[in-house]
This record gives structure tokens, C-alpha cells and sequence, in this order.
């Protein structure tokens, strides 16, 4: 009998055993709260089925909150994440301090749109793998713009797009022309504050990285973006941001928006957009230069060096960002709802070929040149960044300056001069100029 019982006990010691662990391989995974994020975590019972061993803990947060916590986190190889949501600015930056674990296992690497991998590539190595890449381009209401007995132009510089916006704007029935973000952050506002400043040939340093709001082309353009969204920009620029943005189209308050080109499938999607059978696109704007300010930039999944957990985060990252992930969700819920931008073989497959905005967000990938972000010639890399540390917190300072000019706290002039004042202290710090 005591056999018996013994047998019993130790049959129920290993059970218990294998519970605890298969329930301590926890991952934490700190994601940005849009909408393809969102879609990923609904979906990652299929990842546990095949890996029962791994459970997943999501810290899902507001785009400048995650920049600040994720950034705070692996300087300190603190080990609070396994896997982080990065973007193209900090992979280069956190992966020369090794403050990144090189990817292994990525499916089918070679697929990868080549500029896409190698704004994630250091040193040869594969520091993230990208879940979505984008660019910028214009979405439209093709209603709103046809009722002002105007065409889009399928190449618009921006006095042609300010002529259609002034002519659908009814702010007495909460029709904005053009919605834009001016919320601080440089991710948020200063993303397409510096774009614009990009198309109207303005640049954030000259070769020898002076700084340059002082120049007339910053006058140029934060002139016409404060007097636009004045005149036909919805209430709250100046603390709008990108999930409040779209919200704002999805409720077919705006004629136009100028941002990130995966948020079309939110616009076509009938459950969330209002007007989902009215969206088409256009390139982004230029000043008749050739410059549409195109930004490039992709949410990508990597995993700090302060990680106890690598092997099994490796395996997240590779099913998040395969193929086999892409064909989950076209099956779930259609090929239009799929992560965009990544893979060479997406942008071959004959029925994503369908989806309208497929070919106008490959061509606006296609048309950003991130080695010289302006028309004038620049020190740096980026788009709708400069990719130097010292950026983030001074890309952040400029875009609350701005802010401010939005919201007419301060006069263009006045937002400028505070700008090349911080820029040239933050650059003489840190002894780029003296």
C-alpha cells in the first residue's frame, strides 16, 4: 500500500513539476497600442499551441510612454522586457551598444524588402526583425475632394493640396480638410513635422552640423503648416497624435490625412472607418523640388541584452514576423488586414495585389532616399528623424516648441529661434560643433 501511495505522490510531484515549468517561461512583451499590435496579441494562440512551455505578458502602452520606458529599461539592462517593439532610429543606435541579442531562426531573412533589413542590420547581424514597414502618403476622402470639382494629383505638391483642403473644410459640420499630428514627441508630431520640413528642402544641420531653424526654408515650412492647420486642421493639433488622428478620420471628420501607409487598412476596414468604400491615395506632397518628404520606418521586434528568457523570445520573434504569421491573419481576416512593407514576396502575391493601397505603399517605400533626407545635402541619415543618440530628446524639446507655435502660445519666429537655440546647445554638449 505504501508503494502504492508513494507511486501516487511522486506521479503527482512530476505533474506539478511540469506545470511549474511549463508556467516559468514567462515572456514580457512591451508593444506599441496600435492597431496591427493589437491584432497580434488576439492572435497568439496560435504561437502557444505550437509553444505551450511559453507564456506571453504584454505591457502595451502610448507610443512616447513606450519610447520612454523600453529606452530607461535596456540602458540599464534592467531584464523588465524580453521582447521590445523598436523602430529603424533606435536599432542602429541600441545595437552598436550592444544593448541588443542579434536574431537567429528569422524566416525566410532573404525576403526582406532590402532597405527595410538593412536599416535593422548592424555589423552584419540582424538586431530586429521588422513586424511592419511604411512610408508616408496621402489618404483622402475621394467624396469630399470630388465635391470640390478638384482632382487629386496623383504627385500633389502642397499648395495644391492647401487649395483642396481650403475647399472642403466646414468646420460648422466638423469637416476638417486636412488632419495632421502636432503632439510633442518626436515619433509623434515632430514625425511629420520634420517630413514637411524635408519636402520644403529644410534640414535639421548643415555639413558641418550647425543648426539650421534659422534658415528661410524652416520659416517656409512651419509657416505653411501653422497657417494650414489654422485654417483647416480640426481642433487640438497641437495635441493630437496618431491614434487620435485616425480616430478622427475613421469618423469621416477629415478630407485628408498625411501619415503612416499601414493605417489604410484601418480606413478600409467597414467595421472601424466610416466611409471605408471613399479612401484613395496619393504620394506624399513636395514643394515642386522632387523631395515628398517620404519617411521610412518600421515597428520591428527585438530582444534586449538584459533578457533571461533569449531562446524563447527568439522563437516569438520569428513566428510574429514569418510568413506563416501573414497568412494567419489573411485567413483570419482578410489580406488587407496584413502587416505591410516587410517581404519582397507579399508585394508578388497576386491576391494582396488586390488590396488598392498595396502598390501606392510599395511605391512610397520606394521613393524615400533616408541616406540624404532633404534636397540639401546633410550629416545624417533618417527621414522623419536624424539618426544621431542625441536626437530623441532633442527631436522631443523641438516638437514642444512647435506644439506651442501650433496652438499660437508662440509665433512662428518666436518657435523657431527657441529651436536653434536648443539645437545648438544640445550640438555643442556634445561636441559635434564648438
Amino acid at each position: 500500500m505504501k508503494a502504492v501511495v508513494t507511486g501516487v505522490l511522486s506521479a503527482f510531484a512530476f505533474a506539478a513539476l511540469a506545470t511549474t515549468a511549463i508556467a516559468e517561461t514567462k515572456l514580457t512583451i512591451a508593444t506599441v497600442n496600435n492597431g496591427d499590435m493589437i491584432r497580434m496579441q488576439k492572435l497568439t494562440d496560435d504561437f502557444t499551441a505550437a509553444n505551450p512551455d511559453i507564456k506571453l505578458e504584454w505591457v502595451t502602452l502610448e507610443e512616447n510612454v513606450l519610447r520612454e520606458k523600453v529606452t530607461t529599461d535596456i540602458a540599464a539592462k534592467g531584464g523588465q522586457f524580453d521582447v521590445l517593439t523598436i523602430g529603424t532610429y533606435e536599432v542602429p543606435i541600441w545595437g552598436k551598444k550592444g544593448w541588443l541579442v542579434p536574431l537567429t531562426g528569422i524566416d525566410d531573412q532573404a525576403d526582406l524588402i532590402p532597405s527595410i533589413a538593412g536599416a535593422l542590420t548592424v555589423d552584419g547581424k540582424l538586431m530586429a526583425s521588422p513586424f511592419y514597414a511604411e512610408s508616408s502618403m496621402i489618404m483622402y476622402r475621394k467624396d469630399l475632394v470630388a465635391a470640390t470639382g478638384m482632382t487629386m494629383p496623383a504627385k500633389p505638391t502642397w499648395n495644391e493640396v492647401k487649395a483642396i483642403a481650403d475647399k472642403i473644410t466646414n468646420k460648422d459640420k466638423e469637416i476638417y480638410g486636412i488632419c495632421l499630428r502636432g503632439k510633442p514627441g518626436w515619433g509623434e508630431g515632430g514625425a511629420v513635422e520634420g517630413a514637411l520640413g524635408n519636402s520644403f528642402g529644410a534640414r535639421w544641420f548643415d555639413e558641418n552640423w550647425k543648426p539650421q531653424f534659422d534658415s528661410p526654408e524652416w520659416k517656409n515650412a512651419l509657416t505653411f503648416f501653422v497657417d494650414m492647420m489654422k485654417a483647416d486642421g480640426p481642433p487640438g493639433v497641437s495635441t493630437n497624435g496618431y491614434n487620435e488622428t485616425m480616430a478622427l478620420y475613421l469618423a469621416g471628420k477629415c478630407g485628408m490625412w498625411i501619415d503612416a501607409t499601414v493605417s489604410a487598412s484601418a480606413l478600409t476596414d467597414p467595421k472601424q472607418a466610416k466611409f471605408p468604400d471613399q479612401v484613395d491615395y496619393a504620394m506624399a506632397p513636395d514643394t515642386g523640388n522632387g523631395n515628398h518628404g517620404n519617411w521610412l520606418w518600421a515597428w520591428s521586434l527585438a530582444i534586449p541584452a538584459g533578457t533571461q528568457k533569449n531562446d524563447a523570445a527568439q522563437k516569438f520573434v520569428s513566428w510574429a514576423t514569418s510568413k506563416h504569421y501573414t497568412e494567419l491573419v489573411a485567413a483570419k481576416e482578410g489580406w488587407a488586414a496584413v502587416p505591410p512593407g516587410t517581404r519582397t514576396s507579399l508585394y508578388a502575391n497576386p491576391e494582396y495585389a488586390k488590396v488598392p493601397f498595396a502598390k501606392p505603399t510599395l511605391d512610397a517605400i520606394l521613393a524615400v532616399n533616408s541616406a540624404q533626407p532633404s534636397s540639401q545635402k546633410t550629416p545624417y541619415s533618417g527621414g522623419q528623424y536624424v539618426a544621431i543618440p542625441e536626437f530623441a530628446d532633442l527631436g522631443t524639446t523641438v516638437s514642444q516648441i512647435f506644439a506651442a507655435a501650433l496652438s499660437g502660445e508662440k509665433t512662428v519666429d518666436q518657435a523657431l529661434a527657441e529651436s536653434q537655440d536648443a539645437a545648438t546647445r544640445v550640438m555643442t554638449k556634445a561636441g559635434y560643433i564648438k
